[in-house]
């Protein structure tokens, strides 16, 4: 992706976030200088990759294939192994109408998916096999706001402003949003997006970028090159 683009991208994202009534955190503003400089007292924010995600899955389609993401609050992995502590995540999220979050699941993670405000929010969901790979023929049990509802293979939720999900390790899924672009929000155990998305297909995770201008803010796959 261009980064020109991904500055857009962050700009309109920004102005969607606030129209439904969520501020970004300080950190979110800093210049990519800013950012160097406040890095010692910023290294829960960086150690915790907190902070602007945009990706087109490394496939160079990001209006179809792709999905904008700032994480807000990430816990730490040892709290989550020893069972006590920062074991949470928070994220806000933006899938734009028809842009498909492509079908993947979590080992670790369990995640609440809200529509936070926006049009309808689409989740295709299946399940897994003896061995927690996808399985075509397999469902499963979700919850919804609170209540149990199980699923068939492919079955397709769909999620009005204010109505949620819960997603345990296991349940295969994909997102887009039906009608309009989506302000979503996930709250979750603790996020590790290195190593704990598994993907149906073989893509990947993060944007390639094309530095054709420089960064307005620094994305979390920045940190370990600009930090």
């Amino acid at each position: 992706m261009k980064r020109s683009r991904i500055n857009d991208i962050m700009a309109a994202a920004d102005e969607m976030i606030r129209h439904y009534g969520f501020v970004l955190p300080p950190f979110a503003y800093w210049s990519p200088d800013e950012f160097k400089a406040k890095a010692s007292i910023a290294r829960r924010v960086i150690e915790g990759r907190c902070g602007w995600d945009i990706t087109d899955y490394g496939q160079g389609r990001f209006d179809d294939l792709g999905l904008f993401l700032f994480t807000l609050r990430n816990g730490s992995l040892a709290d989550l192994q020893r069972g006590g502590g920062m074991c949470y995540a928070e994220k806000l999220l933006i899938s734009r109408q028809d842009q498909l979050s492509p079908m993947h699941t979590h080992v670790i993670k369990a995640e609440d998916i809200i529509n936070r405000g926006g049009a309808t929010l689409v989740v295709e969901l299946f399940g897994s096999d003896d061995h927690g790979n996808f399985a075509a023929d397999r469902g499963g049990l979700v919850r919804c706001d609170g209540i149990d509802r199980p699923y068939k293979p492919g079955d397709k939720l769909k999620l009005a402003p204010g109505e949620s999900v819960t997603l345990m390790p296991g349940d295969w899924h994909a997102f887009w949003g039906e009608g309009g672009d989506v302000l979503i929000g996930e709250v979750s155990t603790v996020n590790d997006d290195v190593t704990d998305n598994v993907f149906r297909e073989p893509i990947g995770r993060f944007a390639e970028i094309d530095e054709d201008v420089a960064p307005t803010h620094l994305l979390v796959s920045d940190y370990e090159k600009w930090l």
